[in-house]
């Protein structure tokens, strides 16, 4: 299952005005943290399909959005629910600690 490609214009709709959570992975195509964590969320985004949803922005093609929450280093996981953000971690963190966020939303 595909992570969501979203950007600045489309962050309030897919993500704030989402009837379920959503996980938004910030990345960027040069970092390699970043590829890496990136099967670990597409395996696990097959795991909670209708229960939370999974996305990602480019930080390089969306300035906006990361620094309105202050992302300074990538990959940077962020929890939203109800529009608002519950959670976040930064890097390429085990599949365990991503467990913990997501649950925090369920």
């Amino acid at each position: 299952m595909a992570l969501t490609e979203i950007s600045d214009t489309t962050f309030e709709t897919e993500v704030l005005q989402s009837s379920q959570p959503v996980l938004v992975d910030f990345w960027a195509t040069w970092c390699g943290p970043c590829k890496a964590l990136s099967p670990k969320l597409e395996e696990m985004s097959a795991s909670y399909t209708g229960k939370i949803k999974f996305a990602k922005m480019d930080v390089d093609s969306n300035r906006e959005v990361p620094a309105r929450f202050g992302i300074r280093g990538i990959p940077t996981l962020i929890l939203f629910k109800n529009g608002k953000m519950l959670d976040q971690v930064v890097g390429n963190q085990p599949r365990e600690v991503i467990e913990e966020l997501l649950a925090k939303a369920l």
